[in-house]
């Protein structure tokens, strides 16, 4: 028998414990596009989990993904089970489901910036045909609540005097740089969530994600904190590929699940809110002499490298930490520091 990973286990329990309107979502059809990417499927764990705890709660969750194969491996410990149902397409198709609908989380996009100049239309249309799609579901199944899974990359190249950046900042893109498909189209989606609710009334809200890290990212993906866990799970020296000065706040993945259901369930329809840690801000280099430290037993140095990992992406931004005045608002508060969030995500992929 399949067992679930004792840090994960721990981590939907925590989440579970939260003082959320948990009874809104109570025999609620939920449907998650993207579900199993890495920031959605701990949602989709979460709800599944409470009705493991619950057997009354009888929430329903409805996957909707393109790769079977992507699906069944990520949520291979809940195979057979009653309330969690699949619909394998992509979202930028036109999406039907014959049953009712009370809730959907739209999460299907590209997120990792390896492919953003690899495919720049792949990560464009999701966020742009796929929303439209979503959105027109959510006004014909007058859905009670629906979730833009937005970025900060909206925010683009902020100054100083924009940080900590609060949601009132328009951001500043450049549409013309090709690596701009993910923000730019992130921008249009949430243009669109406003739309669709001042024209149709669907109570659409946006939550803006800032850097998240946790059990199941990508260790692969290019981003330099996915890079510093995967050295230290290794064994390896953590190498710097910049000066690592850029300073970036670090969200674990509890908090972010606690914010994607406040907003979902608290938010006001037509804002945005950002989600991120403003209490966990450390510099790139900073966060590299932590993960040494905690794993000094394990002889885990931090060297220069000479040449860039293939994938890895440089930073444009020295300093991104987000303004959470409007999420706090809604009662969220971040629980897990960066020492505890980074130990448990090592952990996690060494269990």
């Amino acid at each position: 028998m399949m067992k679930r990973n004792l840090i994960v286990e721990q981590d939907l329990a925590s989440v579970n414990s939260l003082p959320l309107p948990w009874e809104r979502l109570a025999g609620k059809v939920v449907m998650v596009a993207g579900a199993y990417g890495f920031l959605p499927a701990y949602v989709v764990e979460t709800l599944l989990f409470r009705n493991e705890q619950d057997a009354s709660f009888g929430v329903k969750i409805v996957g909707l993904c393109r790769s079977p194969d992507k699906a069944r491996r990520r949520f291979a410990f809940y195979e057979g089970r009653d309330d969690l149902e699949f619909i394998f397409q992509d979202v930028c198709d036109p999406v039907t489901y014959r049953g009712k609908i009370d809730y959907i989380i739209h999460a299907a996009s590209w997120a990792s910036p390896r492919f953003y100049g690899r495919d720049p239309v792949g990560t464009l249309m999701p966020n742009v045909l796929g929303t439209r799609n979503l959105l027109e579901l959510a006004r014909l199944k007058e859905v009670s609540g629906f979730l833009f899974m937005s970025s900060a990359e909206i925010y683009g190249l902020a100054g100083e005097e924009h940080i900590p950046t609060g949601e009132d900042y328009c951001g500043c893109v450049d549409p013309t740089n090709v690596r701009s498909c993910y923000a730019e189209a992130k921008r249009m989606g949430e243009t669109m969530c406003v739309a669709w609710h001042h024209q149709y009334g669907v109570p659409a809200v946006i939550a803006r994600i800032f850097h998240t890290y946790g059990p199941g990212m990508a260790l692969d993906d290019g981003r330099v904190f996915a890079d510093f866990v995967a050295d230290v799970v290794a064994g390896r020296d953590i190498h710097l590929r910049s000066s690592g000065t850029a300073r970036r706040a670090f969200c674990y993945l509890t908090d972010f699940v606690h914010g994607i259901l406040a907003i979902l369930l608290k938010g006001t329809p037509g804002l945005p809110y950002n989600l991120g840690n403003d209490e966990a801000e450390i510099s790139v280099r900073e966060l590299a002499a932590m993960l040494a430290r905690l794993y000094a037993e394990r002889g885990i140095g931090v060297v220069k490298a000479r040449e860039e990992r293939e994938g890895y992406i440089p930073t444009r931004v020295e300093r991104a930490c987000p303004d959470t005045s409007r999420l706090r608002a809604l009662g969220w508060r971040p629980k897990v520091g960066l020492e505890e969030g980074f130990r448990r995500t090592v952990a996690s992929f060494m269990d």
